[in-house]
């Protein structure tokens, strides 16, 4: 087995990283991580004022330095910001790893994210900026992974079991 993670999940913001990262992570006996909460825990402040404060940029270096580090020390489950495959560099680091695309459609976007403020790239027509986002995005995630789940209308736990099978990782 390589080093670093187990499984890295990549996607859209809503598309359940989070909850099906921690939902893995207990299956496998592993420890879960989120590069989001990394930089919101270095900062000391939410990812949206960070975007405010500092512009898109900032948070990007700030991403992908989260993203390199937590690639090096992580032997778990990690999760990464719906953004960071737009970085080359961090696209060519994900190469050795064990990656999963946790798709969704807007229908289901709409449903998750609504017009949650905290999600700066979607505060004036959540709906076509996340078309517009995934337009531009989707190719991304494609790249990076070695297997793509789709989280429309599943739970976490039926999205957490597609990847292990996906990936043909047992339960802990």
């Amino acid at each position: 087995m390589s080093e670093g993670p187990l499984v890295v999940l990549v996607g859209p913001m809503g598309s359940g990283k989070s909850t099906v990262g921690a939902l893995l992570a207990e299956r496998l006996g592993a420890p879960y991580r989120d590069t989001d909460a990394d930089i919101v825990a270095a900062e000391g402040r939410p990812i949206s004022d960070i975007f405010i404060e500092d512009g898109e940029p900032h948070f990007r270096a700030l991403e992908r330095d989260a993203v390199r580090a937590a690639l090096a020390e992580h032997t778990g489950v990690l999760a990464l910001g719906g953004g960071a495959i737009l970085d080359p560099a961090t696209r060519a680091l994900l190469a050795p790893h064990p990656v999963v695309y946790l798709s969704m459609d807007v229908e289901e976007a709409v449903k998750r994210v609504g017009l949650n403020t905290a999600r700066p790239l979607l505060a004036v027509n959540p709906r076509r900026q996340w078309r517009e986002l995934m337009d531009a995005r989707r190719h991304l995630y494609t790249e990076v992974a070695r297997a793509v789940v789709a989280t429309d209308e599943r739970t976490p736990e039926e999205v957490a079991q597609a990847v292990l099978d996906a990936l043909e990782l047992k339960d802990a």
